[in-house]
């Protein structure tokens, strides 16, 4: 039968158009007042529909949250499946990380991407499942991915002796993120480095991962 003859395809559409309204007030709730500060009110508010309505898409703010924070898994692995595509098609180990690099800088320092990590952490010990799920599904995963990547360049003769490439994938994201992403962690975003720092972090990790693997 033909959805639209049924009505179940308008409707269909119309529900997750609110589901995903409600998901974006929300998301902009629990990033400015964090769990416990963020209330079903403010989000039904924020989204323009009732709190029933919030109910009726989400069984309480356990479930929205969840919702929230495995939803970003799928955003974290469709990025790192484009860094791949890049690496595959390098022919320069040196400039195709140093580009990596830069991405892993640029994407990873974006306000609302601090925001996020800071709640994942702030929440880890009330909800360990949540985080843990958050960390092994898209963090994780992200980085096994790049690890099969480096392993592919490694079989092209551009790196060398990885035994274990998620480690080393761990390795260069630890070069590259390490100071800038403790830095505006714990003092702010503000307070990140400049743009030329930035850029002699990219240019100094790369120099060290290829020192142990180039």
């Amino acid at each position: 039968m033909d959805p639209q003859q049924s009505g179940a395809g308008p409707e269909t559409g119309r529900t997750a158009r609110k589901r995903r309204t409600i998901l974006d007030a929300a998301t902009e709730v629990f990033l400015q007042n964090g769990y416990l500060g963020a209330s079903m009110d403010e989000v039904a508010a924020k989204a323009a529909v009732s709190k029933q309505t919030v109910y009726k898409q989400f069984a309480d703010k356990k479930h929205l949250f969840t919702e929230i924070i495995l939803g970003t898994t799928a955003q974290l692995m469709d990025g790192f499946r484009q860094v791949a595509t890049d690496l595959d098609r390098a022919t320069d180990a040196r400039q195709a990380l140093h580009d990596l690099a830069r991405a892993l800088l640029a994407n990873l320092t974006q306000p609302d991407v601090l925001r996020l990590r800071r709640l994942v952490i702030a929440e880890a010990d009330r909800f360990p499942d949540i985080s843990g799920a958050w960390f092994e599904h898209g963090f994780h995963q992200s980085l096994v991915m790049l690890g099969e990547t480096l392993r592919r360049l490694e079989g092209r003769g551009l790196l060398r002796n990885l035994p274990d490439p998620t480690l080393a994938a761990y390795q260069f994201a630890g070069l590259v993120m390490y100071k800038p992403m403790n830095q505006v962690m714990f003092a702010g975003t503000p307070a990140g480095p400049a743009a030329g720092e930035l850029e002699s972090i990219a240019g100094q990790a790369v120099e060290v991962f290829l020192a142990a693997y180039g």
